[in-house]
């Protein structure tokens, strides 16, 4: 491209010394526009096809025609000028560096020669050799040897492409024509591709390559094309086959082309069978998830169903059976032990229950109606849920919710649920005598809410641990109480849901305090959230366990 554009401007200066007194300033000038015009429409169609072998012949030819007419005018082969001709050989070599060009180059330095015997006898040219006729080649010899030397130093190794992080034992030296062909490659590739180099020249790597990669190799040489620095890209070439395997494999390889500033870009080819055989193994561990998930769907389905509808029933006829529908119990010991298993059923149902709430909150599943009420009555509701519990136990629960704390716009029933779930869990780790206290109050635009015990606490260690499905702590305190762990976790879960937060303070021996915060004005501008819970990593500062705010991916 260089050459084409630079090119007119020597050809012009030369023709306009060693022409006008032979052949006339009009014809010469024309020469000169002709050039111009000619050069310029050979640097377009390079630059639209980036195709050196198509523009070259024509390039060579205008160079030998050009050449000729100046060493006629000069005087013929024996003036300086007649070294002109060798620069047709010079500039093939440096325009494509195979031996191909080189041929041609110097057989347009042959059809140059005899063109100027042909110039020299038809057209009325002539002249005799002066000491100005050494400017010409002398000029031209100046600006040719810095290209060829640094051109020897590249095909010697000693200029190199930027730095790259890999040793030469691992990757193979390529050089690529714009539109992808080969042009050299390294004698190293027998070693690691276990194929002779020369049949990867010219389009010979590209017609290896996997069908499904080619769009990508395509892709990334044009954004060199257009200016880009480098491009990786990921190719399966297919290989001969070594031992059992079949006559043919595909090897995962990585091509790295940068944009060197030449005719050619420079590539690197590395070994990518660790990445893809790491990729393959992620594939398999998210095939064996998603069938994992599959068989987790279905075990809540059959939860649902296989338990939750004869716990319904045992529990109802409980019920009728307790209230004497059909009659009066003889022995009274009859009785108890039937809200015994009333009281086992409704035990097992909340198990139920909290296991597919805690499901449909990790699948996004569980759907919330935002709806404004006054927080202070659902408080209410729920200390009355507990009373007969904390009462059982000789435990004081106390509610010091103010009216003040007015409307929130929020699921009341996963409210109610978080409340009842707190206490619950605060009367059953308080022994008797204790005291659990529900407070609350208005900050800005949140609603905090807190449960307050004077329990056996947490200890710091076991803190992280809390609030993760059936995640209990064992300990010297805990191993007298029962529970599955999940109540917590769905709590956690629904304060994620509403877009707010939730910490534990505790200290083994003192009891603990459960902190929530809610969004006044509802989750999302109080629109109905059926959308999937991400859960923040937590984090412990200072005995305080933060889960913060829970976002949500849609």
């Amino acid at each position: 491209m260089g050459l084409l554009l630079a090119g007119p401007f020597f050809l012009s200066a030369a023709a306009w010394i060693l022409l006008p007194a032979s052949i006339g300033s009009v014809v010469t000038f024309g020469l000169m526009a002709g050039t111009f015009c000619l050069c310029g429409i050979l640097a377009l169609v390079l630059g639209a096809s980036r195709n050196v072998a198509l523009t070259l012949p024509v390039v060579l030819l205008l160079g030998a025609a050009h050449f000729a007419l100046f060493i006629a005018g000069a005087g013929g082969l024996s003036s300086p000028v007649a070294l002109l001709a060798a620069a047709l050989p010079a500039e093939a070599w440096l325009a494509t560096r195979n031996r191909q060009t080189l041929g041609m180059g110097f057989a347009a330095m042959l059809g140059c020669l005899v063109l100027q015997a042909i110039f020299s006898n038809v057209l009325p040219v002539g002249g005799s050799p002066t000491a100005w006729h050494w400017l010409l080649p002398l000029a031209y010899a100046g600006l040719v040897l810095p290209r060829m030397k640094s051109a020897a130093l590249q095909e010697s190794g000693t200029v190199r492409a930027p730095s790259q992080p890999e040793t030469d034992e691992d990757r193979i030296e390529v050089r690529l024509a714009p539109g992808g062909e080969l042009a050299d490659i390294a004698s190293s590739a027998r070693d690691l591709l276990g194929v002779d180099p020369d049949l990867l020249i010219g389009t010979g790597l590209f017609d290896r390559i996997h069908v499904a990669d080619r769009v990508g190799f395509l892709c990334a040489l044009a954004d060199l094309r257009e200016g880009a620095a480098r491009r990786k890209v990921e190719v399966r070439l297919r290989l001969p086959a070594s031992g059992e395997q079949p006559s043919t494999r595909y090897r995962p390889l990585v091509i790295e082309m940068i944009n060197t500033g030449t005719e050619k870009f420079t590539g690197f080819i590395r070994d990518n069978a660790e990445i893809a055989e790491l990729r393959d193994a992620l594939a398999a561990a998210r095939e064996a998830n998603a069938g994992l998930e599959v068989a987790k769907s279905r075990f809540l389905a059959a939860v649902s169903h296989e338990l939750r509808t004869p716990l319904n029933s045992i529990i109802g006829f409980s019920d009728m059976l307790l209230c004497e529908v059909h009659g009066s119990f003889s022995d009274p010991r009859q009785k108890e032990h039937l809200q015994i298993v009333r009281e086992a059923g409704n035990h097992l149902l909340g198990v139920v229950n909290s296991i597919l709430d805690v499901s449909k909150i990790e699948a996004g599943a569980y759907a919330t109606t935002p709806e404004p009420f006054r927080f202070d009555e659902a408080a209410t509701f729920c200390h009355g849920m507990v009373r007969l519990q904390a009462e059982s136990k000789q435990i004081r629960i106390v509610s010091d919710v103010p009216v003040s704390t007015g409307e929130v716009n929020a699921d009341r029933r996963a409210v109610q649920q978080m409340l009842i779930n707190l206490l619950s869990n605060a009367i059953k780790f308080t022994p008797s005598g204790g005291e659990v206290r529900l407070s609350a109050k208005r900050i800005g635009s949140r609603l905090h809410f807190w449960v307050k015990d004077n329990g056996i606490g947490i200890a710091e260690d076991d803190l992280k641990r809390i609030g993760e499905p059936f995640a209990q702590v064992q300990n010297d305190y805990t191993r007298h109480f029962e529970g599955t762990g999940l109540g917590l976790a769905l709590v956690k879960g629904l304060v994620a849901l509403h877009e707010g937060t939730m910490s534990i303070d505790s200290e083994l021996g003192k009891g603990t305090k459960v902190t929530i915060t809610l969004p006044i004005q509802g989750p999302g501008g109080a629109q109905v959230q059926r959308e999937t819970a991400t859960l923040r990593l937590p984090t412990v500062s200072s005995g305080v366990y933060e889960y913060g705010a829970l976002r949500k991916a849609s």
